[in-house]
């Protein structure tokens, strides 16, 4: 009788030895992603660059 460790690791083995994979799916998800960088850089850009200015000038004493 196998133990269910050894049942894991055969299930284990048998998904690493299927690379079809979801070829699609990571796309959606790499442009998903890359879109949510975009937007949060266009709506916080303006304040992380007025943040970095302050602690700059604060920094130097200008």
């Amino acid at each position: 009788m196998k133990s269910w460790f050894d049942s894991a690791r055969g299930h284990a083995r048998d998904l690493a030895a299927d690379e079809t994979g979801d070829v699609p799916g990571w796309v959606l998800v790499t442009l998903m992603t890359a879109a949510l960088v975009v937007v949060i850089w266009a709506v916080a850009g303006p304040a992380l660059v007025s943040l970095f200015e302050q602690a700059i000038s604060r920094v130097s004493g200008i």
